[in-house]
């Protein structure tokens, strides 16, 4: 179902995400991804890679009997997102009410309440959309969950906009960038001041905050939030009367606008190629253009885009002579254009409405605030000498609960500095000391019940040329990417420890010296085919890996590390990348 699409630029909030796609699309939610973590990712993406976004939602609705209430929630909320990205917003309101009045969840129902805020102004629904922007307005001291919070902003953002308050939605949008959620970029608050700008007539085609924001969304993959701010700039050469320019960009993004299939894109595409081969003369062009964005349309949409295109077809067929479809057309027009100066007072006056509503409760809520001071008062003379015997026991009261505080406080600091004595500081992994400890201990207790298991000795390949030819903070991310690549081919029961620099260690426990080398490429073909992106620069590495087994080197653990350790020599001089068990030496796993 198309959405109603104004020339405002203001589309529905996106938050998130972007943020790096976590997981391939084809993959199941397998066993060591829990089905809370695979949500959060799939949400991630769904601006960044909207299509894998799809495919993930429906691997999720595969399993969906198996999932917790918390999770089924979150998969209803997705799944409203995914109706109002099509345009469907009585269903996508039907299911975020739903979230928000029986979930129970504070972070997911103001995400519900900013995408139901979103749906309301875009299907013209005004005076609920402004009724609740101010209560998330007033709420938002309350959202401490980031994501939540940046979902929030974005949303008052875009819909201040929509009410023509500009000064108001750069302020939202620029609160987004204070605000920022881990793994998101700038590319959202920069599209919605770029929007808020263009909006106000303040913005050129070669404005810093434009070519900002294009630069931003392009380097986070945000295909929505690019195309918008690409048509934006199209729409600012076609009004600076320069149509080539604007031609040639559309022809530039337009397979992105219909791989990633967004109606308002769609649309919006559509009238600039109409306008701008008018421009250049090019009737039959122009006609056709404004023809399919009509017909992309329903048929009680409002639309600048729409009054554009009409306009657009009652100028070529007066130029061709043919006065009844021109008459038409120019109708047409005519509808669209009322329409959209009734809709844009209606969005005025909407939002004064809901702010005089607001201001009236702020006055009955200040006036029962001053009686309720009064009772108070009162009160407090007529309990003076109770409150004077309770002050002694108050005082002890505070006494005992500071030296709970300072006891729970120490113990926590123990407990912390506890973690930081056992964890590696940089990938969040068991230590050496650690690590040594607790896999000489496993392997002491499989050795009473005759169990079977294999080391794993890892070594990331031309590690140091990594740091001399990128630096030393893309060599953390790389250290960081690999534990994590690591760790999702792991299972709760096996050790995972950082030996010292670019080595790492696994203690498979109960498992056999097949079954070892088995996940022991696994986890090379997932550290090859998962490169590290810190700032925008991508790295992609291998690694040499090297296996013993208790079945051939028995329990003790200085003689399985000697033996991992020479069969990862070994993978080192045959050719790096590639896995090789204890003592063989034709056991060659290669990329």
């Amino acid at each position: 179902m198309p959405q109603r699409w104004h020339r405002h630029w203001s589309w529905p909030a996106l938050a998130a995400m972007a943020f790096c796609a976590l997981v391939q699309a084809g993959h199941a939610v397998e066993a060591d991804i829990d089905a809370t973590t695979f949500l959060d990712q799939t949400e991630r993406v769904r601006t960044s890679d909207h299509s894998r976004f799809v495919r993930m939602l429906g691997q999720i609705h595969s399993e969906a009997p198996s999932l917790t209430s918390g999770q089924q929630w979150h998969l209803r909320y997705l799944d409203a997102w995914q109706a109002a990205f099509q345009g469907d917003y009585g269903k996508a309101n039907g299911m975020l009410r739903d979230v928000i009045d029986h979930s129970g969840d504070m972070t997911l129902i103001a995400k519900a309440s900013a995408l139901l805020m979103s749906n309301l102004g875009l299907d013209s629904r005004y005076e609920d959309a402004y009724t609740l922007a101010n209560r998330l307005a007033s709420d938002l001291p309350k959202i401490t969950d980031k994501l939540a919070r940046f979902t929030v902003l974005a949303n008052l953002s875009q819909l201040h906009a929509f009410a023509g308050q500009y000064d108001l939605a750069i302020r939202y949008a620029r609160m987004m960038e204070d605000t920022l959620p881990p793994g998101e970029t700038l590319c959202n608050p920069l599209s919605m001041q770029v929007s808020a700008l263009y909006a106000s007539k303040k913005l050129t085609p070669s404005h810093p905050e434009l070519q900002r924001a294009i630069d931003t969304c392009l380097a986070a993959g945000q295909p929505v939030f690019t195309n918008t701010m690409w048509l934006v700039k199209g729409n600012l050469y076609l009004d600076g009367n320069q149509p080539g320019q604007a031609l040639d960009l559309l022809k530039r993004i337009m397979p992105s606008i219909n791989a990633n299939h967004y109606y308002s894109h769609m649309l919006a595409a559509q009238t600039e190629l109409a306008q701008a081969h008018e421009k250049l003369g090019n009737d039959e062009g122009a006609r056709k253009a404004a023809l399919a964005a009509i017909a992309m349309s329903a048929p009680d949409d409002i639309s600048e885009l729409l009054k554009d295109a009409y306009e657009v077809l009652y100028r070529i067929e007066k130029k061709r002579g043919n006065a009844s479809a021109a008459l038409t057309y120019y109708e047409h027009y005519v509808a669209q254009d009322k329409s959209y100066l009734n809709d844009i007072s209606a969005r005025a006056l909407a939002y004064e409405v809901a702010r005089q509503h607001m201001l009236v409760q702020k006055l009955e809520t200040e006036g029962l605030s001053k009686k309720n001071n009064i009772l108070r008062l009162q009160q407090a003379l007529d309990t003076k000498a109770v409150e004077t015997s309770r002050l002694y026991i108050l005082l002890l009261l505070v006494v005992l609960a500071s030296i709970v505080l300072w006891l729970l406080r120490l113990k926590r600091s123990q407990l912390r500095f506890k973690k930081l004595s056992r964890h590696d500081g940089l990938t969040g992994i068991l230590n050496h000391q650690h690590f040594v400890s607790e896999a000489d201990r496993a392997l002491h207790q499989l050795e009473k019940k005759l169990g079977t298991a294999c080391l794993i000795s890892i070594d990331l390949d031309h590690f140091k040329q990594i740091n001399d030819t990128h630096g030393h903070a893309v060599g953390d991310a790389v250290l960081r990417q690999a534990a994590a690549t690591c760790q999702q081919q792991l299972r709760p029961t096996d050790l995972f420890g950082r030996l010292g620099g670019e080595e790492f260690g696994i203690l498979l426990i109960d498992c056999s010296r097949d079954q070892g080398k088995a996940i022991a490429d696994r986890i090379r073909v997932a550290i090859e085919t998962t490169p590290a992106n810190e700032d925008g620069c991508v790295v992609s590495f291998s690694a040499s890996v090297g296996l013993a087994s208790t079945d051939t080197s028995g329990y003790g653990l200085q003689r399985l590390r000697r033996e991992a350790d020479a069969a990862l020599y070994r993978a080192k001089r045959t050719g790096r990348n590639r896995v090789i068990a204890d003592t063989e030496n034709d056991g060659v796993v290669e990329a």
